[in-house]
């Protein structure tokens, strides 16, 4: 699909698919990110301060606890409450005489007052002794503490004249010489409590078991109810842990916990409150700071990138007309395309081409008599010989089919294959060792598959497979191309819809394998007979598996029969070559 594009588009399209729309789609999920943690930094830092103040609630009500413990062996209680009084003046000297409330409230800043309530009909009500009524028998806290021996923590808002309307410990006090008993109630000083809430930056409160609210950061929603709040949700049926709900139209977090008091079975509720817009605002600033500088950069970096692409391409057009020329014959063309980058270094490989196939095409006829004239005799000029035959016969189709697709297309491909072709050219040059590393070889066979590749287009597709353990292994030089080059020919000249080739080299105990296997026309039994015998055939006038016999009587001379082709094939399904070289054969 980009085949169709030209090298400037490719470029734009290119920097936008990997650059820009991942660097956006990157930018958007940290912003998201950065948001979430905000807001899980708030809700941890609301969580932490609501354990905060439930550590100090639960200090400060543990003085009052203890102080409901002394009181409870208190003699002087007992005798100032029970003591059936004749006059007002013996109560009066009672009551002058008993200074443990005013002693533990002056000692204890939490503490705000002390009444102890008994059934004395003697006793007068002076805050802190008071004579139990009907009207006190019937509250909520009264009845409660009567019937259980243990502490009760509950918000006091009752009718009497002198109201307590604070958080109180509220618990019974026996005494076992009259077997009577009564009621005593320690209350928390309210303003300690305010304060405690006033320096949290959300809206908090604390309430009791029956919904009143004892303590808030507004000090006027003491007394009232949970339900007297317009939250939108019942805040009684809210359990530990954070939630997330709209109030008043606003996203919002709700953070609750609960302390059951020492020694208590009433449980206080803690619940804090924000709402996600304040936390959100600098983040959302950030967040769009942060976009806007990520797009200005990323729109002038496409704007260099667009001059860049359009300089390129400016070069690589006026080096493709160089190609047409030469594409047409014209052998005296040269290229003066100047730079140090990869166009520059291909101008100059182009004029160094141009020069070696002019010098190339003189002396082929005389290499090909220096070769014919080669003596057969010894094993290495035979060797160096053999694998000089099959030089000329790739070389000249190749060239054809440059010539011809760059006279027919004019394509800017034709660059990369006319490198492809120098490198297999100096490779071929280097054929008179005896021996190259595997790794060598397979770069060569790649060159010409790709340039096969550029001939046959779609009709050719390829895959190598190298072990890499195996890479710098020792082979006889020209021992795989022919192998190739006999699949690529006779599957695509075999086929119309084109043959797939695979080159696969792998490490097999003390041999190295290679197989070449194609899914070409394939043979019929009678003519892979034919061929296999045509390979181990000594005479050499038979010139159409002259590759194969070439390839199969080096691999014998260089390492023993067993280690020469092995050729399967079958008919309208392709064709496999396979041979090994021993490990002995050494390692560079």
């Amino acid at each position: 699909m980009t085949n169709n594009l030209k090298l400037k588009h490719k470029l734009i399209i290119s920097y936008l698919v990997v650059v820009m729309i991942p660097v956006l789609l990157v930018g958007g999920g940290v912003v998201s990110y950065f948001r979430a943690q905000a807001m899980e930094r708030a809700i941890a830092q609301t969580t932490n301060n609501v354990q905060k103040i439930k550590t100090q609630l639960s200090n400060m009500m543990r003085m009052p606890n203890d102080v409901s413990n002394t009181l409870l062996m208190d003699k002087s209680l007992e005798k100032v409450a029970s003591t059936h009084y004749p006059s007002v003046l013996e109560l009066t000297k009672a009551y002058l005489s008993f200074d443990s409330f005013h002693r533990y409230i002056n000692l204890y800043r939490e503490i705000a007052e002390i009444r102890f309530y008994y059934k004395n009909p003697t006793l007068i009500n002076n805050l802190e002794l008071v004579p139990v009524d009907a009207q006190i028998e019937s509250t909520y806290w009264y009845k409660e503490a009567m019937e259980s021996r243990r502490a009760i923590w509950q918000y006091i808002d009752d009718e009497e004249e002198i109201p307590i309307r604070k958080l109180s410990l509220v618990r019974q006090v026996n005494f076992p010489e009259t077997h009577t008993s009564g009621v005593l109630i320690v209350s928390l000083d309210q303003e300690e409590l305010n304060r405690m809430l006033r320096q949290e930056p959300f809206e908090t409160l604390i309430a009791d078991e029956r919904g009143y609210i004892v303590a808030a950061k507004n000090p006027a929603l003491v007394g009232s109810t949970l339900k007297d709040l317009d939250y939108g949700v019942n805040l009684n049926e809210q359990g530990k842990g954070a939630h997330k709900l709209d109030i008043h139209g606003e996203s919002s977090y709700m953070i609750v916990d609960q302390l059951m008091p020492e020694a208590g079975t009433s449980i206080l509720k803690i619940v804090s409150i924000f709402d996600t817009a304040s936390i959100m605002e600098d983040a959302n600033k950030v967040s769009f700071i942060g976009l806007l500088i990520i797009f200005l950069v990323l729109i002038i970096a496409l704007f260099f990138v667009y001059i860049v692409s359009f300089l390129t391409t400016n070069r690589l057009l006026q080096l493709s007309r160089q190609f047409n020329r030469l594409a047409l014959g014209n052998m005296n063309v040269v290229s003066r395309i100047d730079g140090n980058d990869e166009i520059g270094q291909l101008s100059r490989q182009f004029n160094y081409m141009v020069d070696s196939i002019r010098q190339l095409m003189d002396q082929i006829v005389e290499k090909t008599e220096q070769n014919n004239t080669l003596e057969l005799a010894q094993r290495e000029i035979k060797l160096k010989m053999m694998a000089s035959q099959i030089n000329p016969h790739f070389l000249f189709n190749a060239l054809e089919s440059i010539r011809m697709n760059a006279h027919m297309k004019g394509d800017k491909e034709i660059a990369n294959v006319v490198r492809l072709l120098g490198k297999l050219m100096r490779k071929n040059l280097e054929v008179g060792r005896e021996q190259t590393p595997l790794k060598e070889e397979i770069e060569m066979v790649r060159s010409y598959l790709e340039i096969q590749k550029f001939r046959y287009e779609d009709r050719l597709s390829f895959e190598v497979k190298v072990d890499p353990a195996a890479s710098n292994m020792m082979i006889p030089p020209l021992v795989i191309q022919p192998l190739v080059e006999n699949a690529v020919v006779h599957g695509v000249e075999g086929k119309i819809e084109g043959v797939h080739v695979q080159l696969t080299v792998e490490l097999c105990s003390q041999v190295v394998r290679v197989t070449v296997q194609d899914d070409g026309l394939g043979m019929t039994s009678e003519r892979l007979a034919e061929v296999i015998q045509s390979t181990v055939n000594p005479e050499e006038s038979e010139q159409k598996r002259i590759g194969l016999r070439n390839v199969h009587q080096r691999l014998v001379l260089s390492f023993g029969e067993e280690h020469g082709l092995v050729i399967s094939s079958e008919y309208d399904k392709g064709t496999q070559i396979t041979f090994t070289v021993p490990m002995l054969n050494g390692v560079v």
